[in-house]
């Protein structure tokens, strides 16, 4: 292997080529850091590691926005009619899932969101129409005086994480990570501006975004979030996102109705959590918290970001919605941030002390706004409560509802018609407008690395027989990744995406339009011999908790993907691998069966962009070259995804990537991964006849007779339970259970050591069963516990899938938790009980989102 990429390390980059690159170098050179600031070992050993913060020794930016007198006069003088029920309604934010316009018009509150999995009427696929029409009802809501209050205009805030994702036909750019590798910083500013416009269109004036976290540790199911390990190009991307959304700071243009107000998230640390660990706690030393996660904050308030979201994790054991030291010592006061910290879903309730309910301590560490998304009226109460009885002073509310106020009124708000009457309201052309695309498609061009191009098979003549197979091919789902239409990115069809290409279809339209042919086999089996053949492939969507992974092996168990690589090699095909991504994994033994091997990072809707740069001209020149340069070192091991563990080994270094000019060539790479022993996907508990380690299956009854399932036909003595094998998509990956009736009995998965999915509990996630009922009784207790609660009822949702076919059928993890489960201790996963003679089939039981399951389970509990 060449030695300039085999265990390189990461070097510095230099990317001051902005006055924003120019100040964040500066100011982490006046904290003691140099280029190779995302090496490992670049902070300095010896810093303090015990939590404490030290604010004289932060960056200080200045703030962009000079004092306004007269708009602070308009806030004082507001500020004095309102009531104290009016102030605290400005601090707090609900979810349109649990919330109506009517009780915005009832308790006044300042803001609404829509969560990754909350949309208009419930649909994950509503119309541009009915989402701008629900802005407008919750407009007219606020402004809405006939039973008294203020008229204070509401701000709607959305993940428009990579485009405006939430809504059909939207232009989807690829992921930060993906971005990132572009090192395109004016391309970035480019995508903000657009992000804005098609957000505009349905209503929204704000966007929770960008991240700016700078991951350390790519195991964490947010990476693709990031733009890079490395802080200086994260600060160069953070300012151009900041300015691209909200308009540069002091023009015209700022905030106008053109732009949207950004969310700057999740301050801070959350990229450097123990073990990529999501929500989890961040040991580093202060310098490390300061010099590598806080990067994008430095450039992001001195691009005038309006607010700044706080996070989930913890520093050293203090949760960052409760640390005051951090969110108002050292970024509103020693940063100079002048707009307003806004929590993350329920992070408030996670507080020592405090519940999703009731925090007042959130709001005195310096929380602004709560996002309270179904606990939104509990928060409104208790906080009400908590300044009469003087828990919470009033200054402290004034405080808050006086930095939402004056972005308000620097947005323009109080001033603007409704959302529908605006600028941009209604203009549904500009979703997935052909020069948004384009735009798109240029990113999707110089995001993509090569890593391997062994005797210089790309570019491809495009007039010859090109093969396109693999289920990435045609799937634009799958290559837009999670945060798309829905949280997860999962339950999608082709039809939601009308303004986009997949990469098969790319790919088939420049081969066809140079005169060769283009044939799609998802599984390889072609009808004719192929010359060539591009196999796309990679990670489902995720998006948090989902995402977090123990190592970095592809796909644990299941060898699908390379099995379809060696055996178009073994019939004599030269193969290019496109592997969709959003994050280095350990992928030597697919690399070794390509012979050329390119990353796409989650490119989004624009696919045709893949064909750009794999193809040749019809002419046989090089149109587009590979440009997109590893934002994230990749490892050689699968065993450790932290750059700064101790040993950490890069295989391909940050920075690396191949063009047509390089030696593409590879030497075989070692296939030991360094992991040993069976492994499983992050929240699957059973799936292949085979339970994920640590777990068990058990059988038992009323009677306490219990048998364990290593083999099967098996159930219990006295035949009150039986299990024998079926199959699903192969021989006998399935296990069908037949209750006799005669006694209760149930089949449990058991867990040990005991598994904590409060963090999964916190959201709308389920645990869904891929079952086949094949005999639900008429009456009878049917139903599905973890731990030590009580059964959910299921037998009518049952009765209700069709019989004798494999559906999805998912209960609510709150549901499991409000029958009695212990989710920070788990001992039982999930329990399938039955008194009555029943028989149902069981594919699979993991953990999933809405959009995963067919049918979703009401929360009562059987009797």
């Amino acid at each position: 292997m060449s030695s300039k990429i085999a265990g390189a390390r990461a070097p510095g980059v230099r990317i001051a080529t902005t006055l924003a690159g120019a100040l964040v170098l500066a100011l982490l050179a006046a904290c003691g850091r140099g280029d190779d600031a995302a090496a490992p070992g670049g902070v300095d050993a010896a810093a303090v590691n015990d939590g404490t913060i030290n604010a004289d020794q932060w960056p200080q930016p200045e703030w962009p926005l000079p004092a306004d007198p007269e708009l602070e006069k308009k806030i004082d003088e507001l500020l004095a009619s309102m009531t104290l029920e009016e102030k605290v309604g400005q601090i707090v934010q609900g979810d349109i899932g649990s919330i109506t316009p009517e009780d915005v018009r009832k308790y006044r509150l300042g803001s609404i969101l829509a969560g990754g999995s909350s949309d208009p009427g419930g649909k994950y696929n509503a119309t541009p129409a009915e989402w701008l029409a629900l802005s407008d009802a919750f407009w007219e809501a606020s402004m809405d005086t006939s039973t008294g209050g203020k008229a204070i205009p509401i701000i709607w805030g959305i993940d428009a994480m990579h485009g405006q994702s939430n809504v059909v036909g939207a232009t989807l750019f690829p992921h930060n990570v993906g971005l990132g590798a572009t090192r395109n910083v004016e391309l970035q500013r480019r995508i903000g501006q657009i992000t804005a416009r098609e957000t505009r269109t349905t209503g929204m004036e704000w966007t929770f975004a960008p991240t700016v976290a700078v991951p350390q540790d790519v195991r964490w199911g947010r990476a693709y979030e990031g733009y890079s390990e490395n802080p200086q190009l994260v600060a160069e991307f953070a300012a151009a996102m900041v300015e691209g959304l909200q308009g540069k700071a002091g023009s015209p243009e700022f905030l106008d109705q053109d732009h949207v107000m950004v969310s700057v998230k999740h301050f801070l640390g959350d990229g450097g959590t123990t073990n990529g660990r999501d929500q989890g706690d961040t040991q580093t030393s202060e310098a490390e918290l300061r010099d590598i996660h806080a990067a994008g904050y430095v450039t992001a308030v001195a691009a005038g970001a309006q607010s700044v979201m706080a996070s989930f994790n913890s520093f050293h054991g203090t949760k960052l919605h409760g640390h005051k030291p951090l969110l108002t010592d050292v970024l509103k006061e020693r940063m100079n941030f002048g707009g307003f910290v806004v929590g993350d879903w329920n992070g408030h309730g996670q507080i020592p002390g405090c519940s999703n309910d009731d925090c007042p301590a959130t709001f005195a560490a310096g929380l602004d706004m709560a996002m309270a998304p179904d606990s939104w009226k509990g928060i409104y109460e208790t906080t009400l409560a908590a300044v009469r009885d003087g828990t919470l002073p009033e200054a402290r509310v004034d405080d808050a509802a006086r930095r939402i106020l004056r972005v308000k009124f620097l947005m323009g708000l109080f001033d603007a018609p409704k959302p529908s009457q605006r600028a941009l309201g209604g203009k549904f052309e500009l979703l997935g407008a052909p020069e948004h695309r384009e735009v798109a498609r240029q990113a999707v061009r110089e995001s993509l690395v090569l890593l391997k191009n062994q005797d210089g098979l790309l570019p491809l003549q495009p007039k010859q027989r090109v093969l396109v197979a693999g289920n990435g091919a045609d799937n634009v789902g799958k290559q837009a990744g999670g945060w798309t239409l829905t949280w997860q990115g999962t339950g999608t069809t082709r039809a939601d995406f009308p303004n986009a290409d997949s990469i098969w279809q790319g790919l088939e339209r420049a081969v066809s339009a140079a005169g060769g042919s283009a044939e799609l086999a998802v599984d390889g089996k072609y009808a004719q011999k192929p010359d060539v053949a591009v196999v796309v492939f990679g990670e489902e969507p995720y998006a948090e908790f989902q995402g977090d992974i123990a190592n970095l092996l592809y796909k644990p168990g299941d060898d699908a993907d390379l099995e379809l690589i060696k055996r178009l090699k073994a019939d004599g095909i030269p193969v290019v691998a496109v592997f969709i991504t959003g994050r280095p994994l350990w992928m030597n033994r697919e690399i070794n069966a390509s012979d050329a091997f390119v990353v796409a990072w989650l490119p989004g809707s624009e696919g045709a962009g893949v064909a750009d740069v794999l193809l040749r001209s019809a002419d046989g020149e090089v149109a587009h070259d590979f440009t997109g340069k590893l934002s994230f070192s990749w490892p050689a091991k699968a065993t450790e995804g932290n750059v700064r563990a101790s040993g950490y080994e890069a295989l391909f270094a940050f920075g690396h990537g191949l063009t047509y000019a390089d030696d593409g060539n590879l030497d075989a790479l070692s296939e030991d991964s360094g992991i040993e022993g069976l492994q499983a996907a992050p929240g699957v508990y059973f799936a292949n006849a085979m339970l994920a380690p640590g777990l068990t299956m058990r059988v038992e009854n009323d009677q306490r007779h219990t048998a364990q399932i290593t083999t099967v036909p098996a159930g219990l003595h006295d035949k009150s339970l039986l299990v024998a094998a079926v199959d699903h998509q192969r021989q006998e990956d399935a296990r069908q259970f037949t209750w006799s009736g005669d006694a209760a009995a149930n089949v449990a998965i058991h867990a040990e050591p005991v598994q904590d999915l409060s963090r999964e509990t916190n959201g709308d996630l389920l645990l869904v069963l891929t079952v086949r009922p094949d005999a639900v009784p008429a009456s009878g207790n049917i139903g599905l516990s973890a731990g030590a609660g009580q059964p959910v009822a299921l037998r009518e949702a049952l009765a209700a899938l069709p019989a004798n076919e494999w559906s999805t059928l998912g209960v609510p993890l709150k549901c499991l938790a409000a029958a009695g489960a212990d989710v920070e201790a788990l001992d039982v996963l999930a329990r399938l009980h039955s008194d009555a003679p029943t028989t149902l089939s069981l594919a699979r039981v993991a953990v999933g989102a809405v959009n995963e399951a067919e049918r979703v389970v009401d929360c009562k509990t059987a009797p």
